[in-house]
């Protein structure tokens, strides 16, 4: 089971948006489990569950974990293929954000369509690695700081962008012909707190 993946397909999307599939989603990332075990947990009968299970593993978001015989019957145990799932901006590509329309470092708007960027770069990048089966050179930093006033974090975000910039200029080779192109993605933004995952609504027959 991988720790996250990346849901592309449009219809894959809608699947895993549906309420009662992500719940059996939520249960299967626990652990495998059959469309009988499953059933009681949502509050359905078994031939629903079945039929979302079926749904769910006819886009890849679900798969056979195994088999087992109980009385006269057999039983297909199922995992989610991840333990957590994130919808691409491609799921929806006639109106995915494009942050190349406008540039305002100010504007959270602009974050937000470089973070939706950032998804369905990273996805696509996940996909044709995992087809290659190589691994992704990537690299990541995340942490918080408190400034003591508006001030300061103007200062911060005005040495943060000449420190980035002057890597980029020592380390750039935009002539190096068996040279690679990365990008470099830096966000600033207050911190949210963290608020409890509402559980999902168990849904009756």
């Amino acid at each position: 089971m991988l720790d996250v993946t990346v849901i592309e397909d449009a219809d894959a999307a809608a699947v895993s948006l549906d309420p009662v599939r992500a719940r059996l989603l939520a249960e299967l990332a626990a652990g495998p489990a059959s469309a009988a075990m499953l059933a009681g947990k949502v509050g359905l009968p078994r031939q629903k569950v079945n039929y979302h299970l079926k749904t769910l593993e006819r886009h890849g978001l679900v798969e056979l974990a195994g088999e087992r015989r109980k009385g006269n019957v057999t039983e297909r145990l199922m995992r989610a293929t991840a333990a957590s799932y994130v919808i691409s901006p491609l799921a929806l590509a006639a109106v995915q954000p494009d942050p190349d329309r406008f540039r305002d470092q100010l504007s959270a708007r602009w974050l937000l369509a470089l973070g939706a960027r950032l998804v369905r770069d990273v996805g696509s990048l996940i996909t044709g690695a995992a087809k290659a089966r190589k691994r992704l050179a990537t690299y990541a930093l995340d942490g918080e700081v408190r400034f003591a006033s508006a001030a300061d974090r103007a200062a911060f975000v005005q040495e943060l962008t000449a420190g980035v910039s002057a890597l980029v200029r020592k380390y750039g080779a935009p002539d190096a012909e068996e040279g690679r192109d990365h990008r470099i993605v830096v966000a600033l933004h207050p911190t949210v707190k963290d608020q409890p995952t509402p559980s999902t609504p168990v849904v009756e027959n």
